[in-house]
């Protein structure tokens, strides 16, 4: 984490009085007052406002493990509350009394918070530098949620990875270990089956969540409006699915984004990413897809995790995007940037170790787990270059396995850093052939296969990272929609001799009129970052070209 100790002045900042006119005129309401003590917001309430203090103070707090406080800040007349979550209703991470004086303030809703954002450009810049600020100081502090298992815990690390790869802040406490987290299961009688445990910011503890019901508890999951029409619905929240939002819904077109996982896709697995233009130092894709979700909300996208898509179907002259456990969104167009899966090698037995040994991710999680061992990890493109600069330095030794030379399929600034690391051995022309270990005590050992020479050499190991490639997320529309023999959604081809649409398909159009694909799930995309957001950003054009359409009775 950064060292905000220099930008306190940006994170709690103070508006002059010219500032202080503008923001009061995008306030939803008249001044509240409140006595000395009185909580203004509780910690976990739900659509809770910022609130602009106009005299007086109020005192901010988090929780500090199980069931203390701690001070964050006292913000005084011309200072903001919030952070992120204010842009969306979603709960807040922080709770907020009125000083020992009282306070009078005035709120802001979500919606009157955007538009005093967009609607000033000095104020808003001001609010969203502080409220992303604050966000990185919760996720510093380990503010929010409180998970309780055992250290090494695969449940409990994929748990982790799931909150830090949406960026909500965590504290971990080990059950096995003496302290407030062991005594919360022996208190509620909990049996070692249950764990790990999640404690939500609002008090409610959830025995061995799934992201599902995390996600829900930290209301990132809000209730889908099945009679409200949407402009344009966005499957898939990588850099393409991010862009499309961001883009669109700063023209002022009514979006939704959904994913199934989290913001940022494969490339949020990306720990620094130095070819994307504007970073000559390098951004890692969890901090580049945070930026771009921020945006998305500034501009009031609605974005929704971690729901399934599961079908799409024609309704009446709109697109309904069928979900999991019975919800519906309706949109005038939609936007496939479901991007691809990391492809699972024809190994017997390997997905019982998923999440137990075996990784699709190298984030600092991870690494943690696997430090001072040996490792490891298959796979020669980008995305296993980074993850192998990564890993190394922080491993014994890293095992490189790759089917053929690395200048195929790999940028050459990663092929120089890898041959740089000592730690790295590279085993050309090779594949895994078999694993073993056990359901309790996860991956032991894997056995590596010369394709050429068909010599094995046996490795015993804990942890195996697997970058081999990828297949797309089309599952679910596959059967609707024209795509290459390897599933990827073709674009801009004339629409099937059964389709009663008299035009010619845009380029980033499937076979299904208003229908677009984007990113790695389009064939012939160039699987990189930022092909994907210039997809993302001329998609929205060819929306505007169907949305006039549809006002014309031309298009579906």
């Amino acid at each position: 984490m950064p060292d905000l100790s220099a930008r306190q002045n940006q994170m709690f900042p103070v508006l002059n009085a010219q500032q202080l006119e503008i923001a009061k005129r995008f306030a939803n309401g008249a001044p509240q007052h409140f006595l000395p003590g009185d909580f203004v917001y509780r910690l976990g309430d739900h659509q809770a406002p910022a609130w602009l203090v106009l005299e007086g103070e109020i005192d901010v707090f988090r929780h500090e493990g199980l069931s203390g406080e701690a001070p964050i800040t006292t913000h005084g007349v011309g200072q903001l509350t919030g952070e992120i979550n204010q842009l969306s209703g979603r709960p807040t991470l922080a709770g907020g009394r009125a000083g020992r004086k009282g306070c009078t303030a005035i709120s802001f809703d979500a919606a009157h918070l955007r538009a005093l954002v967009i609607g000033s450009a000095d104020v808003g810049e001001i609010i969203m530098r502080a409220f992303i600020l604050r966000r990185v100081h919760l996720l510093d502090e380990g503010a929010g949620s409180v998970l309780i298992g055992p250290a090494g815990d695969a449940a409990l690390a994929r748990l982790q990875g799931f909150l830090t790869r949406n960026a909500f802040p965590y504290t971990v406490l080990d059950s096995s270990a003496e302290g407030e987290g062991r005594a919360l299961i022996e208190r509620l009688g909990i049996v070692s089956e249950d764990l790990p445990l999640m404690v939500c910011p609002n008090g409610t503890v959830l025995k061995k969540p799934t992201d599902a019901d995390a996600a829900a508890c930290l209301g990132m999951t809000p209730e889908l409006k099945p009679d409200k029409i949407y402009d344009v619905a966005i499957v898939g929240a990588g850099p393409a699915g991010l862009a499309a939002a961001v883009y669109a819904a700063s023209e002022g077109l009514e979006v939704i984004i959904i994913d199934e996982r989290s913001v940022g896709g494969q490339a949020g697995a990306s720990s620094r990413i130095e070819n994307y233009l504007g970073f000559p130092t390098g951004i890692s894709g969890q901090a580049l897809a945070g930026r771009a979700y921020n945006q998305a909300l500034k501009f009031g996208a609605e974005v929704v995790l971690p729901i399934e898509v599961k079908r799409l179907a024609a309704h009446a002259t709109m697109w309904t995007l069928e979900c999991a456990g019975g919800q519906e969104v309706t949109a005038r167009s939609i936007v496939i940037a479901a991007g691809a899966r990391y492809r699972r090698p024809d190994v017997a037995n390997i997905q019982n170790f998923e999440g137990n040994g075996i990784s699709y991710w190298a984030s600092p999680i991870e690494a943690k787990l696997c430090a001072g061992e040996d490792v490891v990890l298959v796979g020669g493109g980008n995305s296993a270059g980074q993850a192998i600069a990564f890993l190394a330095p922080q491993v014994r030794k890293l095992h490189l396995v790759v089917r053929r030379a690395l200048e195929e399929t790999m940028s050459q600034y990663l092929i120089d850093r890898i041959k740089a690391l000592p730690n790295v051995e590279l085993h050309m022309h090779c594949e895994i052939n078999a694993i073993t270990g056990e359901a309790a005590t996860g991956l032991t050992s894997t056995t590596i296969r010369n394709r050429l020479t068909g010599s094995e050499q046996h490795l015993p190991l804990r942890h195996m990272f697997l970058f081999i490639g990828a297949d797309p997320n089309t599952d679910w529309v596959r059967d609707q929609i024209r795509t290459d023999d390897k599933g990827f959604i073709l674009t801009g081809q004339p629409f099937p001799s059964n389709n009663a649409v008299a035009r010619q398909p845009l380029p980033l159009e499937t076979s299904l009129p208003n229908v677009f694909a984007i990113g790695d799930v389009r064939a012939g995309s160039t699987k990189r970052v930022a092909a994907a957001v210039g997809e993302g950003a001329a998609v929205v054009a060819q929306i505007h070209t169907v949305l006039s359409l549809m006002k014309a009775g031309v298009a579906l």
